[in-house]
């Protein structure tokens, strides 16, 4: 399931830095504090609204702002959805917004290959371990980066307790063929595809490592339960740190959308505050 939840923005002209996923990271685990997560998987957007850019990121003009989060644990979302609606305020780096409403992203249909498109950096390897592999530059139209996500794509399935044994082995039929045409495009226009991004620790202050990220369009080929996984779980490593949200290339995801009944929880609190100091970005 993928909830696009709607804030109400209260201070026009904000700003967030341009890659904002690790303080989105640190609110969501905030959120999340006492729901056992175990081995659920989840996965999340940046902050969706009409912006500005100047040296310090993005500056937020728009109404409203949006954050899609997704799993395939319905009842991790609705917990998470109940969280956020206790708060009449909430403060992320310099926004203060107040949560709204809440819209589900139907389910495309996935016909074989199906083109996406990444709508965060999509990471192929992201240990922790500061040895430098976590930067090296993999060719997107290889072999060996194909295989990578396979790979990662089915220990996830495999660790998520949702698949059986027979079922994993069932989904051999993989191939990533990336969008050559749009990446010697950008190559041309001295564009780059490719970005080192850095991991932070569970506070998301604290840098832990610097990972590639890549951002392409490209097709997969996949068993349809593997569609749907990354598509609700995320493509790649790192997705719980907001990496690999994909969706489906020249289509609209706002026409897949139908409002959400928001679960009820506590009263409202004042404000949740996310401490980060701007000035240390």
């Amino acid at each position: 399931m993928r909830a696009r939840i709607i804030f109400k923005l209260r201070n026009k002209g904000a700003v967030l830095p341009f890659h904002h996923q690790h303080i989105l990271a640190s609110l969501i685990r905030n959120l999340l504090v006492g729901y056992e997560v175990g081995a659920s998987q989840y996965n999340f957007s940046g902050l969706k609204g009409q912006t500005r850019i100047s040296r310090r990121g993005l500056h937020y003009y728009s109404s409203r702002v949006t954050l899609v989060f997704s799993s395939l644990d319905k009842g991790m979302i609705d917990f998470f959805l109940a969280n956020i609606f206790t708060h009449n305020l909430l403060e992320i780096g310099e926004l203060i917004v107040s949560p709204e409403a809440v819209e589900e992203e139907r389910l495309p249909n996935f016909p074989n290959p199906t083109k996406y498109i990444c709508i965060s950096p999509l990471v192929i390897f992201s240990s922790k371990e500061e040895d430098g592999s976590n930067k090296d530059f993999i060719l997107p139209d290889s072999e060996q980066f194909s295989d990578f996500l396979y790979e990662s794509t089915m220990y996830r399935m495999e660790h998520s307790g949702l698949f059986s044994a027979e079922e994993i082995a069932s989904f051999y039929q993989f191939q990533v063929l990336p969008d050559m045409q749009y990446i010697e495009k950008l190559k041309k226009e001295s564009k780059k595809f490719a970005r080192i991004y850095t991991l932070y620790d569970d506070s998301g202050k604290n840098p832990m490592a610097e990972i590639r990220g890549y951002t392409f369009p490209f097709s997969l080929y996949a068993h349809p339960q593997v569609h749907d996984f990354i598509f609700n779980c995320g493509f790649g490593e790192a997705t719980t740190e907001g990496y690999g949200m994909l969706d489906i290339a020249n289509e609209d995801p706002l026409l897949r959308c139908i409002p959400y009944k928001i679960p009820a929880n506590e009263p409202k609190k004042e404000r949740l505050l996310v401490g980060f100091d701007l000035q240390k970005w």
